[in-house]
């Protein structure tokens, strides 16, 4: 049979057709790929290596000779064959070769089901990522690298380090992984009650760190990105969904938090004809499936209740108040207190508020902390005192480091002051 015969025609794709086709592609061939010839191989670099060098000869070929009828499978192939290659050159041992010889040999094959080996791979890369035992800078670096294919070059701007700097940490990331001998699996029974918060941690991170007023909004992509996969691969834990959850409602907002101008809206002045209701709608069906009182599931009921309201004057106030009493008692923590302070002050009066948050700010926990002085702000100014609440406006600004928040914070005083 000849080749014609075997495989379907392909024609030419016009450059920018073919490079939207390979970026679409590597969305989930590139972690499929990384995990899957980790798992094989062991090396970290090679199997990265390998992905990224399937990625190139696409980008090289596909414009002459088409895209083919299952990207992936021709990624996977291509890798594969790389890996080959590389490792008869270093002559490694045969059980390696002729393993890698059972992936996915032919591009003209379907693309796979998500069988237990691809979910056992990807779900193996992510946890080894998160191991405890790196550093959470390296965990979330290494994630985005290796887990979202995230080029280090974008990495290093995201986290404000050198190009040099981050291939560093990388390298310093996979070598700890190597000399510790961290086992590339999924835990089980006890060891994954333990081990799961710890990766959903990374993920929260990542989520902040591009939700705040000057964060990269890339990062609240990816952790969105990831906790959707972990979601699928994990459906039957409670936290994830919730994770997801509380991620999609925060994110459908993220259009309309700043005006024409570029000024941070608090939530309430927010236009909600703009938020992502098919966001906001991917939430609701995700908290549907939370079964346990986690700290993530409190966290995302807090937010559904913001998300679902149709109007600020519509939100659910004492709901919100009693899921921050359960948060404060389950996971306490000075955003936590300011917080439940803020629900109560909404939901009961600014005077039940500030009773609370001159509570928290007796330990000494909350000096310096420049969201406790313009939430007393707020609480003030609902009191009535215009005058004392511009003032401890201006304290807040002159605390904050970012200039979106300073700006804001700013304006806020100017509307009081007499």
């Amino acid at each position: 049979m000849s080749t014609s015969q075997r495989r379907p025609m392909r024609t030419q794709a016009p450059a920018g057709v073919a490079a939207e086709a390979v970026a679409a592609a590597s969305v989930e061939a590139y972690p499929r790929i990384v995990a899957t010839l980790i798992r094989v191989t062991g090396d970290w670099a090679l199997a990265e290596d390998c992905a990224q060098e399937s990625l190139t000869v696409a980008l090289e070929r596909w414009p002459a000779d088409g895209v083919p009828a299952n990207p992936g499978g021709w990624l996977m192939t291509v890798a594969r064959n790389r890996a080959i290659d590389v490792l008869r050159r270093e002559t490694m041992e045969r059980r390696k070769l002729h393993d890698l010889a059972l992936l996915t040999p032919d591009d003209a094959q379907p693309e796979p089901e998500v069988g237990q080996d691809v979910v056992d791979d990807r779900l193996r890369l992510i946890f080894t990522c998160c191991h405890p035992a790196l550093a959470i800078d390296a965990r979330v670096a290494l994630t985005l690298r290796t887990v979202c294919g995230v080029p280090t070059a974008d990495i290093a701007r995201l986290l404000l380090v050198s190009e040099s700097t981050m291939t560093r940490r990388l390298t310093r990331a996979r070598t700890r992984i190597a000399q510790a001998g961290i086992p590339y699996r999924v835990p089980s029974g006890p060891a994954l009650t333990e081990r799961l918060p710890g990766v959903l941690a990374v993920l929260y991170l990542l989520f902040t760190r591009g939700y705040v007023a000057d964060g990269e909004p890339a990062f609240a992509d990816e952790a969105v990105r990831l906790a959707r996969l972990l979601d699928r691969l994990m459906p039957e834990q409670s936290e994830v969904a919730a994770l997801l959850a509380l991620f999609l409602f925060q994110h459908s907002r993220r259009d309309a938090r700043r005006d024409a101008a570029g000024t941070l809206l608090t939530l309430q002045r927010q236009d909600r004809d703009r938020w992502d209701r098919a966001a906001i709608a991917e939430g609701l069906a995700a908290l549907d499936r939370v079964r346990h009182d986690g700290p993530y599931a409190w966290q995302a009921r807090i937010a559904a209740c913001h998300a679902t309201a149709v109007s600020a004057d519509d939100t659910d106030w004492p709901t919100i108040a009693r899921a921050y009493d359960a948060l404060a008692d389950i996971r306490p923590s000075p955003v936590i207190a300011v917080n439940r302070a803020v629900a109560h002050g909404y939901a009961y009066g600014p005077d039940a508020g500030l009773v609370l948050l001159d509570a928290a700010r007796a330990g000494g926990g909350l000096d310096g902390y420049p969201l406790a002085v313009a939430v007393e702000a707020d609480l003030v100014a609902r009191e009535g005192d215009r005058t004392r609440a511009a003032t401890l406006f201006r304290e807040a600004a002159a605390m904050v480091g970012s200039a979106v928040e300073r700006r804001a914070l700013l304006d806020r005083a100017a509307e009081l002051a007499p």
